[in-house]
């Protein structure tokens, strides 16, 4: 199918230690050809981190979409009734986000996007980054590996020694896992071992929430 021509959803939340490495992803979806409207929750809009500012972000997804990202509620809501995305990603999705997604809650920009866009029947992308993963979010998580239209970028543990309840998706996949998503099926295998010994980033899955 391809990514030239689709329009993309990129809704990030506040695993701020992942942002990097999901611009990285951002970058080749343009080179691809797609559309790339970018979306930030609360946390990634005003909290700085020693990964950087949010006006730091905001300016690199400029650089990136040529798009000032959406950042309100009434933002994002014509996405459903207008139709306007073709592919919904939620990257990184923290734990906070993959709870009220699986439990109907819609409290942000980036949740009400999701809702807005899964009205229409089109799928939802979902890259993974929480420390809980395997912990009490692990229900929510199968709540959604059933749902429909919603498709994950393919994860793992990826500190199963020191943190044995983190997930996390690996960002290389994510435009396949896109492309996958766009024609109805999820990208395999979804379940992946742990990385190659000193592969895991410093602080790889803090979870600030949304």
């Amino acid at each position: 199918m391809g990514l030239a021509g689709k329009r993309i959803g990129l809704a990030l939340t506040g695993s701020h230690c992942t942002l990097g490495g999901v611009l990285k992803q951002v970058g080749r979806l343009v080179e691809a050809g797609a559309d790339v409207i970018p979306i930030l929750s609360p946390a990634v809009a005003r909290e700085t981190t020693r990964f950087g500012t949010p006006d730091e972000w905001r300016e690199k997804l400029f650089q990136l979409t040529g798009k000032r990202p959406l950042e309100t509620v009434p933002e994002v809501e014509p996405i459903g009734p207008g139709r306007l995305l073709d592919v919904l990603v939620i990257a990184p999705c923290t734990g906070n986000t993959l709870a009220k997604l699986a439990n109907g809650i819609t409290d942000g920009p980036v949740l009400m996007a999701a809702k807005a866009h899964l009205r229409n029947g089109r799928p939802v992308v979902i890259a993974l980054s929480t420390n809980d993963g395997l912990g009490l979010n692990a229900k929510n998580l199968g709540l959604l590996l059933n749902a429909k239209n919603v498709y994950f970028v393919p994860f793992g543990q990826d500190a199963p020694f020191e943190k044995r309840n983190s997930l996390v998706s690996r960002d290389e996949l994510l435009p396949d896992t896109i492309e996958a998503a766009l024609e109805g099926r999820q990208l395999q295998p979804v379940l992946l071992g742990p990385p190659a010994a000193g592969g895991q980033r410093e602080g790889m899955t803090r979870d600030l929430g949304k």
